[in-house]
C-alpha cells in the first residue's frame, strides 16, 4: 500500500512540473498531490516519525524551567521563564495535535504511554500560563459549574480534548495500558502533586522513569509518612485505590503495593508486617492545590 501511494505521487509531482505551460494545470496538479500526502499513509508514517519518539523541545523546557528540589523528591516551576519560550512550547504542542490516531494506533504502548503523559504536562503548563501570573492556583482557572481539567481546549488525536479526557479516558480507561503509576507522573501544577519530571518521558526508558517517579514520591516525607499508629498518605491513594489494585505487577491490594515500597517509605520491620496482614491504620492527608511555582 505505502509503495502504492509513493508512485502516485511520483507521477503526480511529474505531472506537475511538466505542466508549467499551463498556471491553472500546474495549480490541479499541485492540489492533488498535497491530498496524496495530506490523507495516505506518507502523512501518517511523517506525523509518527515527528511524534512518537521526538519530545526534545519539551524535554529542553522541562529541563531549563523545573527546579529540582529534595534530590527530585517534589519539583517547582520557572512560570516566568516559560512564558519567555511559550512560543516553543507552542510548537511542541502544535506537534502533538498533527498525529492522528492511525499513526498513534501504530505505535508500542511505551510510546502511546510516554505521549499521552508529556501531553497532559505540557498543556497543563500551557493552561496556567493562559493567566499566569494572576494566579494562586490551578483552580482558580475553574468555575463554580466546571473544573479547569474538564474544558476541551487540547486539539488531540483528532478531537478536542479535556485533560480529564486524557488521564480518565486514553490513559486509565482505554484498557491500553493498567500502569497505576502514571499518577506519579501527570502533574497537576500543584504542590501537591508528584513532581513534574526535569525531562520529557520516552518510551525507551518509561518503565524506568516510572519506578523512579514512584519512590521519589514515596520518600517525601511531606506528602507520605509512617507514624507511631499508622501510615499517613496521599490523597492520590485514596481517589486512585482502584488503580493499585488491578493486577499490575501481580499486585491486587494497595497495601501490597505499599509494602513493595517499604524502603521509600521508611517503615520499620513491624510496620511493614502490619501492613502487609493490612491491620496499618491508612489515613490520607489534605492535598495541598497551591500553584507550584518557584516564585511562591
Amino acid at each position: 500500500m505505502l509503495k502504492k501511494w509513493i508512485q502516485l505521487a511520483e507521477r503526480l509531482s511529474f505531472r506537475a512540473r511538466a505542466c508549467l505551460v499551463s498556471r491553472a494545470k500546474c495549480i490541479g496538479m499541485i492540489l492533488k498531490l498535497l491530498a496524496v500526502f495530506s490523507s495516505g499513509p506518507l502523512y501518517a508514517a511523517a506525523a509518527a516519525t515527528v511524534s512518537a519518539g521526538d519530545h526534545a523541545l519539551w524535554d529542553q523546557l522541562l529541563k531549563a524551567h523545573v527546579v529540582v528540589l529534595r534530590e527530585g523528591q517534589a519539583t517547582k516551576v520557572n512560570y516566568k521563564g516559560l512564558a519567555t519560550q511559550r512560543g516553543k512550547l507552542k510548537r511542541y504542542l502544535a506537534s502533538l495535535g498533527q498525529v492522528n490516531v492511525e499513526a498513534f494506533d501504530g505505535w508500542s504502548k511505551a510510546e502511546q504511554l510516554a505521549f499521552l503523559i508529556n501531553a497532559y504536562n505540557a498543556w497543563t503548563v500551557e493552561l496556567i500560563l493562559t493567566q499566569y501570573p494572576d494566579l494562586t492556583s490551578i483552580k482558580d482557572l475553574g468555575s463554580w459549574i466546571s473544573s479547569p481539567w474538564s474544558k476541551s481546549f487540547i486539539p488531540l488525536l483528532g478531537e478536542s480534548r479535556s485533560l480529564d479526557d486524557i488521564e480518565h479516558q486514553l490513559i486509565r480507561g482505554s484498557g491500553r495500558f493498567d500502569e497505576p503509576r502514571i499518577h506519579f507522573a501527570v502533574n497537576c501544577a500543584s504542590i501537591g502533586c508528584p513532581a513534574l519530571r526535569a525531562e520529557a518521558y520516552v518510551a525507551a526508558k518509561l518503565d524506568a522513569q516510572l519506578a523512579d517517579q514512584t519512590s521519589k514520591f514515596l520518600m517525601d516525607r511531606s506528602r507520605n509518612r509512617p507514624t507511631s499508629d499508622g501510615l499517613v498518605l496521599s490523597a492520590i491513594f485514596k481517589w486512585y485505590r482502584d488503580d493499585f489494585e488491578q493486577g499490575w505487577g501481580g499486585i491486587d491490594r494497595l497495601e501490597t503495593f505499599l509494602a513493595e515500597q517499604a524502603t521509600a517509605l521508611e517503615l520499620s520491620a513491624a510496620q511493614l508486617a502490619r501492613l502487609q496482614r493490612e491491620t496499618l491504620p491508612l489515613q490520607y492527608d489534605n492535598y495541598d492545590w497551591q500553584l507550584n511555582d518557584i516564585a511562591r
